[in-house]
C-alpha cells in the first residue's frame, strides 16, 4: 500500500540533532517511509491514499514505553475494554509493556512467570488494536529464576526483563539476574521510587545503580518519587535512560529533564505514561507530559517530542520513532485545537495545551483522518484528498 501526505506545515523528525525536515510531504509504501520532504507526480498518481494535511504538523507516532499490558485490549486494573485503541486516538502508535504485573492472580514461581511472558508476547504477535504496535511479554524477575531460564526466554524471543515486583529480600538482589539479562541482549527495566502495589518495596538510586538497567522506570515516581538526592546520582553516575511518566511526580519530572539538559545528555530522557494504573487511563498522557516539559520546563517542543519518539526508539531498538527514509511508517498529524489561543501545534504545546490529532497512520495505513475521538477538532482541516480503496478513514465521533 502506498500512502502520501501532502501540504504539511512542518515536519518534526523525532531527532534531537536534526529536529525538523525540509519540505511538505511524506511518502510511505509497504509499511515504511520512502521519502520525507517531497512527493513526485508519480508518487501521487500511484498512491492508494493521499492525505491533505491542510498545513498541520507531522510528528512520528508516539511511543509509550510504560504501558501495563495484560491480554488483549483490556485492563483489569480499570476494567476497561478498548483502551489501547483509545490511546492510538491520542497519537500513541506504539505501546511497550511494563511487564504483565497487573494480570489477576499473576504467577510468581519461575515456571509461571516464564509462561506469562511467553503468553503475553504471543497474544500481540499478530494483534494490533486500532493499528497500534504492542510489544508485550516482559519477564518479571523472581527468586528461583536462573540464567538458564533467561537464556531459554531470549531464545524464544523475549527481549524485555523487569525488576521491581519480585519477592526478593532486598532490591540489591536483582543485580545478578539483571546483569545476566543484559548479557543476553535483553532490554532491562527497573521500578524506581516508592512501592506502587502491595508486597513490593521502594527502590532508590543506590539500588538502580547496583543493577544498572537500561531504563529506570518512572524515575519521577510511580506514583511516589525517590529521595531527592537520587536524581543527580543517576544522572552523574550512570548512562541509564531515565523515563518520566505522566502518572508520576511532575516536579521531579521537570527536575530530571533539567539535570539531563545540564549534563548534555538529553538523549537519555524518555517519556511514557505508566498507565493504566491507579492514576487511571490516559489516552492523551504522552501529550500532557510533552506539554508540561514545553510550557513549565522551557524545553523546545520538538525536543520534548523526541523524548516521546526517537529517544524511546533508540533505547528500545525499534525502527519507528523518527520521520526519515527506511523507518516504520508511523505518522501523526497535529495542530492547535479549534477555539484555542494559538495557531499551530508547537505554539500550543509551549502554551501548555495538548494538540489536536488530525490523523494517525501506522505501518503506512491511515487509521483515521480528520478527527480524533479524544481531542477537539484541529484548527486546520485534514482530509483524504484521494483514495482508491473501499475504506472510510473518518474517526468515530465522541
Amino acid at each position: 500500500m502506498r500512502t502520501v501526505i501532502v501540504n504539511l506545515g512542518r515536519i518534526v523528525t523525532g531527532r534531537l540533532d536534526r529536529p525538523f525536515a525540509e519540505g511538505d510531504a511524506i511518502v510511505m509504501e509497504d509499511g515504511l517511509i520512502r521519502a520525507v520532504g517531497t512527493a513526485s507526480s508519480a508518487d501521487l498518481a500511484s498512491a492508494d491514499v493521499v492525505i491533505d494535511a491542510g498545513g498541520t504538523i507531522a510528528i512520528p507516532g508516539l511511543i509509550d514505553s510504560h504501558v501495563h499490558i495484560t491480554f488483549g485490549d483490556y485492563t483489569p486494573r480499570q476494567r476497561v475494554v478498548g483502551y489501547l485503541e483509545s490511546y492510538l486516538h491520542g497519537g500513541t502508535t506504539t505501546a511497550i509493556t511494563a511487564s504483565e504485573v497487573h494480570v489477576p492472580g499473576r504467577p510468581k514461581d519461575p515456571a509461571g512467570v516464564k509462561a506469562l511472558a511467553l503468553a503475553a508476547q504471543a497474544c500481540f504477535r499478530d494483534y494490533r488494536p486500532g493499528g497500534m504496535r504492542v510489544h508485550a511479554g516482559s519477564i518479571i524477575l523472581e527468586p528461583g529464576l536462573t540464567e538458564a531460564d533467561l537464556a531459554e526466554l531470549a531464545q524464544a524471543g523475549i527481549w524485555l526483563a523487569k525488576a521491581g515486583f519480585g519477592a526478593f529480600a532486598t532490591p540489591h538482589d536483582y543485580a545478578p539476574l539483571m546483569r545476566a539479562a543484559r548479557d543476553l541482549g535483553m532490554i532491562t527495566t527497573m521500578h524506581t521510587g516508592g512501592s506502587s502495589i502491595p508486597g513490593s518495596s521502594g527502590i532508590w538510586a543506590e539500588h538502580v545503580l547496583a543493577s544498572h538497567p537500561n531504563v529506570s522506570f518512572h524515575v519521577n515516581g510511580g506514583p511516589v518519587a525517590m529521595p531527592e538526592a537520587g536524581f543527580a546520582r543517576l544522572v552523574e553516575e550512570s548512562d541509564i535512560a531515565l523515563q518520566i511518566c505522566t502518572a508520576g511526580n511532575l516536579r521531579t519530572a521537570l527536575l530530571t529533564a533539567r539535570l539531563l539538559e545540564e549534563a548534555g545528555q538529553c538523549e537519555r530522557l524518555l517519556i511514557a505514561t505508566d498507565t493504566p494504573t491507579g492514576s487511571g487511563i490516559m489516552p492523551l498522557g504522552m501529550f500532557y507530559t510533552i506539554s508540561h516539559l514545553a510550557s513549565l520546563g522551557g524545553m523546545p517542543p520538538e525536543r520534548a517530542i523526541a523524548a516521546a519518539t526517537g529517544n524511546n526508539a533508540e533505547v528500545y531498538r525499534l525502527n519507528s520513532g523518527r520521520l526519515e527514509e527506511g523507518r516504520d511508517a508511523d505518522v501523526v498529524l497535529i495542530d492547535a485545537c479549534a477555539g484555542g489561543s494559538k495557531t499551530d501545534a508547537l505554539s500550543a504545546l509551549v502554551n501548555g495545551d495538548v494538540p489536536a490529532v488530525g490523523a494517525v497512520v501506522t505501518a503506512g495505513i491511515p487509521r483515521f483522518v480528520g478527527r480524533s475521538r479524544n481531542t477537539p477538532a484541529a484548527m486546520k482541516p485534514v482530509r483524504v484528498a484521494h483514495c482508491t480503496l473501499p475504506f472510510d478513514f473518518s474517526g468515530a465521533a465522541h
